[in-house]
């Protein structure tokens, strides 16, 4: 018997390093989505492969239950025609944590909860955006535009000053900006 691991996210900014941490140490292979999870089964490929992938006796694994699926019925769903194939399901936290062969109590609630825990966070996200909009602010997160601090002069001085062998810290010291900043003078992004 095999652990076979899938890590989903719903979306591309999202990191699944947290899931293939729990995952990686445990697993044969893990397999990796970012799509949302209120699609079937078989329009996941992430899923599909893993699927494709397990033998007799392997046990698909997730760090939480709710990475099978976005809410209740959706994940459910996803269970059912797991369990259908004659896959097992292994959660590794949470309420649900074990090994499943069928639908369960345990498993409906956790995914209950997990749905619930989602919800509250797109009606707090929602309350925020209208309280900033009520302040005369547009978006979510605050953009920072960077402004350039290096003038020519300071630049040359970064430059001769590294190839005298001086260290970041004390570049910046000297010329009283960040080490951020010469980092970025000395590496500049294309």
């Amino acid at each position: 018997m095999a652990l076979i691991g899938l890590v989903r996210v719903s979306t591309d900014k999202q990191k699944t390093r947290r899931q293939h941490d729990a995952l990686g140490p445990i697993c044969l292979k893990v397999f990796e989505e970012k799509i949302s999870g209120k699609l079937a089964v078989d329009n996941r490929p992430g899923l599909t492969a893993a699927l494709g992938y397990l033998r007799d006796g392997d046990m698909l694994t997730v760090q939480e239950v709710d990475r099978l699926g976005r809410n209740l019925l959706e994940s459910l769903i996803v269970l059912n025609d797991l369990f259908q194939r004659g896959i097992a399901v292994k959660v590794l936290d949470g309420i649900a944590a074990g090994e499943h062969t069928e639908r369960s109590l345990i498993l409906a609630l956790a995914l209950a909860l997990a749905e619930d825990r989602r919800r509250d966070i797109v009606k707090k996200t929602k309350n925020g955006l209208d309280s900033a909009r009520a302040r005369g602010r547009i978006g979510g997160r605050i953009v920072v535009v960077v402004v350039d601090v290096v003038d020519d002069d300071k630049r040359r001085v970064i430059l001769a000053r590294r190839a005298e062998g001086h260290s970041i810290r004390e570049i910046a010291a000297a010329v009283k900006v960040s080490v951020g900043v010469v980092h970025k003078t000395l590496n500049p992004t294309p």
